[in-house]
């Protein structure tokens, strides 16, 4: 997937499923990572922690994301930062679609 040379619409790019939470990953290298997510409506992730920021963009949906206890409702066109070492969760508050960007160093 990191060989992408010709435009592509995210939200075309990962597909929903019902009752599941879909990935795609477009690029993985050792300094990082971007992830392409499908929500469906009431999945989630649970609380846990990464050794590195994450920045969130939702670019379909909304959802409800904690970080270290705190939460906010992020729809689309909006982005986030998980920041490194704070618990954070994630949860649809209707199907959503997220890019995951994490950038290693």
């Amino acid at each position: 997937m990191s060989n992408l040379r010709d435009p592509v619409k995210l939200a075309e790019f990962v597909t929903y499923q019902r009752d599941a939470i879909v990935s795609k990953e477009v690029i993985k290298k050792d300094t990082g990572t971007v992830t392409l997510f499908a929500f469906d409506a009431g999945q989630g992730l649970s609380e846990h922690t990464a050794p590195y920021d994450a920045l969130v963009y939702i670019f379909e949906g909304k959802s409800e994301i904690t970080i270290s206890g705190e939460t906010r409702v992020v729809e689309s066109g909006e982005l986030i930062v998980m920041p490194a070492n704070e618990p954070h969760a994630l949860k649809a508050v209707e199907r959503f679609k997220m890019m995951l960007v994490m950038i290693k160093s």
